[in-house]
């Protein structure tokens, strides 16, 4: 799950972070009334979607005067803001951060992600702050720190200060960074988060380290420990079909083809996509229901796969074990008979009561296509889709 710039630096304030003063703003009367309260200017004001790059598509800007920060947020606030992050489709903005300007002296970049290859936590840091991290480790990977801690061990001071050797910090910054980078990490602990990341983290001309951006994302498995950061959720900036999959349950993700599958299990539906490509068309969608999904749950499957408009045929692939393939037939059959069928639907089931489930099918008087194997069932989906162009 992803939060907003202003949400995660309310977390950073409660694990002493230092951050710029701000606050949110919803209009531009708000943020000139922010603007205000921090008393001193230049203030910055930025764009708050879930999404990077919002400087270089117009969505931050530096206002030097009231007149300007009322005149920022109008043009902000309402504004699609499209960044290599969102697509070309962009994204609206609702609100923006309204917060002090500081006196940079050097940017840097800092980052704690959990490393699956080794199973350990990486600190991942760079000089090369303000930029794209990506770019940097594709153009001067020279230039990124990584030290690994084992999460059994947790974070040392000594792993502290090889990433603040490892960014030639000046000696009097060395400790505030130091505590601060500790904090960080319990941050990263406490919320079961898959990303924390400060682009920039800022060293001042007064000798302070500050947070100047915050992204934090959380693993989704774990959010039932944290039942406040479920508060921060903005369904405003996902996909209202993946919106609505959440509600049920379904792991779902939208795409950008244009045959929706329904699988259970997700390394079978990792290979159903890659056979779909092979077969010449698209995924529309990842929908994973699950081992132990009900009629219920594959019916509401179903439904958000057809409004789907770019879904121009479904392939249902199943193997029957918790969940049995007479249970996958009800729910299709009664998706099929309230949503009414307008696509091609491909069917591939095998496994447990898999017999009961295509007896369901072919007593349904539904146009349902079986398919023998996997490889015949994506190329029939996707000889329909083709011929539907």
């Amino acid at each position: 799950m992803k939060i907003h710039e202003y949400q995660a630096k309310e977390l950073f304030k409660q694990y002493n972070i230092p951050v710029p003063d701000g606050d949110v703003a919803f209009n531009p009367d708000a943020a000139k009334k922010i603007a205000e309260e921090i008393g001193q200017l230049p203030v910055v004001v930025k764009a708050q979607i879930h999404a990077g790059g919002r400087g270089k598509g117009g969505g931050v800007k530096l206002a030097k005067s009231m007149e300007e920060v009322t005149g920022a947020a109008n043009d902000i606030i309402g504004m699609n803001l499209v960044t290599h992050q969102t697509g070309p489709e962009g994204k609206m903005v609702k609100k923006v951060l309204v917060e002090q300007g500081l006196n940079i002296a050097k940017e840097l970049y800092l980052s704690i992600i959990p490393d699956r290859a080794t199973g350990k936590i990486v600190i991942m840091a760079s000089e090369a702050g303000g930029m794209d991290i990506e770019e940097v480790a594709a153009e001067t990977p020279e230039k990124i720190v990584k030290v690994y801690i084992d999460p059994l061990m947790t974070i040392q001071p000594y792993h502290s200060r090889q990433v603040a050797f490892g960014l030639n910090l000046p000696p009097v910054v060395i400790k505030p960074f130091v505590s601060m980078l500790a904090n960080l990490y319990r941050l990263f602990v406490d919320y079961d988060c898959s990303l924390v990341e400060i682009n920039p983290l800022v060293i001042t001309a007064e000798d302070t380290v500050v947070a100047l951006d915050a992204k934090v994302d959380f693993d989704d498995n774990a959010l039932y420990r944290h039942k406040d950061v479920l508060e921060y959720r903005d369904v405003d900036e996902e996909d209202p079909l993946e919106v609505e999959a959440s509600k049920f349950n379904l792991n779902y993700i939208k795409l950008d083809g244009n045959v929706g599958n329904m699988v259970n299990g997700a390394g079978l539906a990792m290979a159903t996509m890659d056979i779909i490509k092979l077969a010449g068309a698209e995924p529309a969608n990842f929908l994973d229901v699950g081992g132990g999904a009900s009629a219920e749950m594959v019916e509401n499957g179903f439904r958000i796969m057809l409004s789907d408009e770019n879904v121009k045929g479904i392939l249902i692939n199943i193997f029957g074990g918790i969940l049995r393939c007479d249970v996958l037939a009800e729910g299709v059959v009664k998706a099929a008979e309230k949503t009414g069928i307008s696509v091609p639907v491909v069917v591939r089931m095998e496994g447990t009561n898999v017999e009961e489930g295509r007896k369901i099918l072919a007593e349904s008087g539904l146009n349902l296509i079986t398919a023998a194997d996997m490889k015949d069932a994506a190329q029939k989906v996707a000889e329909f889709v083709k011929t539907n162009e």
